[in-house]
């Protein structure tokens, strides 16, 4: 019976975690939306506060559970339904606002690639992670390289660069960032299709990410419920046979 109030004290903690790594990441694709997107710093903030709360909930059902108060295993149930439905509404939300969504992230990345400059230390940290995230999709641009094409620093060198994240090449990845030189560009200009790089969007790696780990994503989403639903009933169990209220039980300070 306490371990299911142990596993939602540590539960809480995975959730708040999850949250503060949100709002920390400086290394992965989270780092490009965590600093352009507002409502994903507001979600981040949402999960810090979900999970301090389940760890509370935890505490306050296994502290009714022992003593046997009516009052905190009632406070718990309640806390565990709100949590559910607040989840069960949030997956709604981003199932039928997918596209207003993708939408968004398409503004992000795409604002992000035709400002992209090297030497703009400023934006130093969030250029390496969309590098970073090009090499290991392998992908160039967000629906394709021609997204690139946009971009001020490769406009002014007559499509004559691409980036060298977005290459095929073994020794352009070596590079890593910033941009390389086309070998031999016909009347010294060029476009897109000229580049050695990888004809996928980063768009279609994402999504194609999603269809691999579905299957992951809906476990874990489905075994917090879980986990959640055998709390309700387990709370609501305890209070039924406790048959009265005792204060005397509750710890002194």
């Amino acid at each position: 019976m306490y371990v299911l109030f142990l596993l939602f004290q540590i539960l809480g903690a995975v959730i708040l975690g999850f949250g503060i790594w949100i709002l920390a990441d400086k290394t992965s694709f989270i780092a490009v939306l965590q600093t352009s997107s507002p409502s994903l710093k507001t979600g981040a903030y949402i999960l810090i506060g979900v999970g301090a709360l389940t760890m509370l909930m935890g505490f306050l059902g296994c502290l009714g559970a022992v003593n046997e108060i009516r009052c905190l295993l009632g406070l718990y149930f309640t806390c565990l339904m709100i949590i559910l439905i607040t989840q069960v509404a949030a997956g709604l939300v981003i199932y039928f606002q997918k596209e207003t969504l993708k939408e968004e992230l398409s503004h992000i990345v795409k604002d992000l690639i035709e400002k992209y400059n090297p030497l703009n230390e400023n934006k130093k940290n969030l250029q390496e992670v969309w590098d970073y995230v090009q090499i290991q999709i392998s992908c160039c641009g967000w629906t394709g390289a021609k997204d690139w094409e946009y971009n001020e620093i490769i406009i002014n060198k007559s499509m004559t660069e691409y980036p060298c994240s977005c290459s095929n090449r073994t020794e352009d990845l070596e590079e890593g960032r910033g941009f390389c030189h086309l070998d031999d560009p016909v009347n010294g200009t060029a476009t897109y299709t000229d580049w050695p790089v990888h004809g996928q969007g980063c768009m279609d790696g994402v999504e194609q990410w999603l269809k691999d780990n579905l299957g992951v994503i809906l476990g874990v989403c489905t075994g917090v419920a879980v986990i959640e639903l055998l709390g309700m009933i387990l709370s609501i169990s305890l209070c039924k046979n406790i048959h009265s209220e005792d204060y005397t039980k509750v710890p002194k300070s």
